[in-house]
């Protein structure tokens, strides 16, 4: 058995953890006092990432070259960003519903990586001249970095959304001279309701119960948390590709439609820390954006190369 049918194999065999890992997460929503499925559920995203890890590796070691030179290569890879910073969400915040949302989304891109694309495109190729150089890791792995903890900080705004109903919640804190007392507003549908907070107990107020609320606020922070953490990657990548454009076209922006589609992406996600940085949005308003974002990324990483040609069409289908 050579390297390529190897790592096909255990391309397959992610797909299956993952497949197992999304119905248990699934079940684990519904069977809340059975904690065995939630963390076998985690336990099968745990390995998937290991495997993930060792295909990437291998083939990296194999071909010689970082494996982010194609779309299969380029769709594992972001795969296996989702997974980390999933798993890395999920021990902090303990939610299934954060699980139950995120792991699927890996489960459909291995899914079309291993299932759709076509047996050759799978298979470790040398790199076409214009892929021969050292800005490849540098500038494809920033934006694959990139895409993948947009993609999660999005997704957690579209979750904030459905679970919040269109209603507009949001926390401001203040600060008070009472000892061991917090004076907090909370904003329901535009109108304020000042209310007290003492060890984090929050007031169940509109029926809205406290869970619920708790629940908003940590999709919230992790969503503003994530997206902070992409946005750079995304600007790094931009400029390393706009060199080694240069280097490789002498120029260092042509308007590309990939291009183009970068600057888009990177343009609204610039207004969703704006807005929350420089004017204090938070809630509905800025998952909105960020919502909007998740749209625009794909269209950026897929769309763009699946409906029209441009100078990024290496490696993907005609």
């Amino acid at each position: 058995m050579d390297w390529d049918s190897i790592q096909n194999f255990l391309s397959n065999i992610v797909f299956a953890i993952l497949l197992i890992t999304t119905i248990t997460h699934w079940v684990s929503l519904i069977l809340v006092k059975n904690p065995f499925i939630y963390n076998a559920g985690k336990l099968g995203a745990f390995i998937a990432n290991i495997l993930l890890a060792i295909v990437l590796g291998s083939r990296w070691l194999v071909a010689g070259y970082f494996p982010l030179s194609n779309l299969y290569e380029s769709l594992l890879f972001l795969t296996w960003t989702l997974l980390t910073i999933y798993l890395y969400v999920e021990l902090k915040t303990k939610s299934k519903l954060i699980g139950a949302t995120l792991v699927p989304v890996t489960l459909l891109i291995n899914g079309f990586a291993n299932l759709t694309l076509p047996v050759e495109m799978q298979k470790a190729s040398p790199l076409v001249p214009a892929l021969q150089s050292n800005w490849l890791m540098m500038h494809v792995s920033m934006m694959m970095l990139s895409y993948g903890t947009l993609i999660i900080g999005s997704l957690l705004s579209i979750l904030y959304l459905v679970i919040s109903k269109g209603q507009e919640l949001e926390f401001i804190k203040t600060k008070v001279n009472t000892p061991n007392l917090n004076t907090s507003e909370l904003i329901i549908n535009s109108q304020p309701l000042a209310y007290q907070l003492k060890a984090n107990d929050f007031a169940t107020i509109n029926n809205i119960p406290n869970s619920k609320i708790t629940l908003l606020q940590s999709i919230d922070n992790w969503s503003y948390r994530i997206i902070g953490l992409g946005f750079p990657f995304l600007t790094i990548g931009i400029i390393a590709g706009g060199v080694w454009a240069n280097e490789a076209w002498g120029s260092y922006w042509s308007w590309d439609p990939k291009e183009t589609w970068a600057l888009i992406t990177w343009l609204v996600f610039a207004a969703y820390l704006h807005s929350r940085i420089t004017k204090g949005w938070q809630g509905k308003k800025t998952a909105i954006l960020a919502s909007l974002g998740f749209f625009v990324i794909w269209i950026c990483y897929l769309g763009v190369n699946f409906l029209g040609k441009g100078l990024h069409s290496y490696g993907w289908l005609s």
